[in-house]
């Protein structure tokens, strides 16, 4: 009998060096797509932001905001070929474990209504929606708008 060992995903801080990658990810993600502004933008102002890595490859990331003892969850992504696998779950643990740490007591987000993957995955957490945005997101013909999810950590 032999065993099998898996990979272990690691959390690391975002760096600069990092922006490459996750904006390539970001590109093939999303159809309107995160810019490289957004993620320098993020990290310049100290925002939370991680790179999950098994074996060295980039398996996701995402970027929380951190004020009081609030979190917004900003971008969560897991690459598109990493898909399916649990990935997002364990981001979004690790995700609620940083933002308990820093005293946060209620996470926020925005998701389009027609992201049903990501809506299940809020779902799954405990989320539930408490608003709407209008026209919050570029879409194909024009504006889509935000679901506003929240939960209490």
């Amino acid at each position: 009998m032999s065993a099998v060992l898996k990979s272990v995903p690691e959390f690391v801080p975002m760096r600069p060096e990092d922006v490459d990658a996750v904006l390539a990810v970001e590109q093939g993600a999303y159809p309107f797509p995160w810019s490289r502004a957004n993620f320098v933008d993020s990290l310049v102002a100290g925002y939370s932001a991680w790179c999950c890595r098994v074996d060295g490859a980039l398996v996701g990331y995402a970027v929380i905001m951190l004020v009081l003892d609030e979190a917004h969850l900003l971008n969560v992504t897991v690459a598109p070929d990493w898909q399916r696998r649990g990935y997002g779950t364990l981001i979004m643990h690790h995700l609620f474990s940083t933002a308990r740490a820093h005293g946060a007591r209620r996470m926020f987000l925005e998701v389009r209504p027609s992201n049903l993957s990501g809506q299940g995955l809020y779902d799954r957490f405990g989320f539930g929606k408490i608003g709407r945005r209008r026209a919050y997101y570029p879409a194909i013909e024009g504006r889509e708008d935000a679901v506003v999810m929240a939960v209490d950590l």
